[in-house]
């Protein structure tokens, strides 16, 4: 085979060529069909591959519960601010270290022109060149996609689409803050599919204000209509510097009390395996094969690189987050100065307490002995009925998920 006339980079089963067709060769296949980027089987060994995220920062509004880094702008700062994360990423000191998984999230990465969201993933596909099979992520608020933008996305390579759908009852959706409802839902899931999408993930919150087991339950048949191939279920948690935290002080939030949060988990746990969908994490249910290999990377402790304002990443023993905000970000790219406003060492012993306290989250557990779990602690849990031990491994029961925190500092 001759590639001629383009710049090629080469990688373990990727190449990026500039200026190749994928003609006339039986073992190549193109991601997308406007990338650059090709699978080339058993070409070239080189690093390993790992993670890669990436942060857009923009929401149409900030929701009364978030206490993600978010910004409701629009304007330059936005454009500005997509040029910035595409020269981080140009600059990568990782730059060809091939990526496993890809994972824009925010923010609202949809929010963005389609043009603006493919210029950065072209970006991470010339520098962290995907594995053969890589799942490709992006967010989507369902107020923010048509068909169109979705048609791009699937031509461009991305290959899985996580809705943050939150309630299917416009009353929630409201107080919530959202700018879809529930109408909308329906919808993007549809033009999801008809634009390519096989896999799709659909996020749901319960214990919201006022919601009822009734109104819960209601939720979850309308999320098994829409047939994802992956759902997240979260338990809507008060964060502090948010506009929901503000209202309980007050006392103008109604939430439910912790029973009624317990049966509405419990619920979606037993509904779920009804519905044919596996539990592999606390709060994380999919059909077999669609579990999200982008956050088991972060629940088994693996190495990811994070770009965009806020991002966090993990790499060679450091963990650093970005400057935050969209402004100050910007400004750090064009001027060339540190981008990392945080930034620390994971010692072995660090390490140790997060592969406890993430792997505990999957159904598959943990390894005691390399994770050097005394036998007397895990005497201790298991004898509470929080976990289960077996073939060197533990793992938390039902009645352990709603206590992990505590399993976690009784086996440290």
């Amino acid at each position: 085979m001759s590639i001629t006339g383009g710049v090629i980079r080469a990688y373990p089963t990727w190449i990026c060529a500039e200026s190749f067709d994928g003609s006339d060769d039986s073992n190549v296949t193109q991601i997308g069909e406007n990338s650059r980027i090709w699978s080339f089987h058993n070409v070239f060994i080189g690093p390993s591959p790992f993670a890669v995220y990436v942060h857009i920062p923009f929401c149409p509004t900030k929701c009364g519960y978030c206490d993600f880094n978010s910004y409701a702008m629009t304007g330059p700062i936005v454009e500005r601010t997509v040029k910035a994360i595409t020269t981080e990423i140009e600059r990568s000191p990782w730059a060809g270290r091939p990526a496993k998984t890809i994972f824009f999230g925010g923010g609202t990465p949809t929010m963005l022109a389609a043009e603006q969201l493919l210029r950065i993933f072209d970006a991470v596909l010339r520098t962290h060149p995907p594995v053969e099979g890589a799942e490709i992520t992006s967010e989507a608020n369902p107020g923010t996609v048509d068909s169109e933008k979705f048609g791009a996305m699937r031509a461009a390579g991305f290959n899985r689409i996580s809705l943050g759908a939150q309630s299917f009852q416009d009353s929630d959706l409201i107080t919530l803050g959202r700018i879809h409802r529930s109408g909308e839902i329906e919808r993007a899931g549809l033009a999801a599919r008809s634009a390519g999408f096989s896999n799709i993930n659909v996020d749901l919150m319960f214990a919201l204000p006022l919601q009822s087991r009734v109104g819960w339950n209601s939720n979850l048949d309308r999320a098994f209509a829409l047939s994802p191939d992956h759902i997240s279920l979260y338990c809507l948690t008060i964060e502090q510097n948010t506009a929901f935290f503000k209202q309980v002080q007050r006392g103008e939030l109604a939430l439910p009390d912790e029973d009624a949060q317990i049966q509405m988990y419990d619920d979606c746990v037993g509904r779920t395996v009804s519905a044919s969908y596996a539990q592999y994490e606390i709060s994380n249910f999919a059909h077999p094969g669609r579990e999200c290999q982008h956050n088991l990377c972060y629940w088994r402790g693996e190495e990811y690189a994070g770009y965009g304002p806020g991002a966090v990443g993990f790499v060679d023993g450091r963990r650093y987050t970005n400057l935050k905000h969209p402004d100050g970000y910007s400004s750090a790219v064009e001027g060339e100065t540190k981008l990392a406003f945080e930034e620390e060492f994971v010692d072995a012993k660090m390490h140790r307490t997060e592969k406890i306290m993430l792997g505990l989250r999957l159904n598959e557990g943990i390894d005691a002995t390399s994770t050097q779990i005394e036998p007397a602690a895990i005497n201790r849990v298991v004898e509470r009925g929080w976990v289960e031990a077996g073939d060197g491994r533990i793992w938390l029961t039902p009645a352990g998920r709603h206590v992990h925190n505590e399993v976690v500092v009784a086996l440290l």
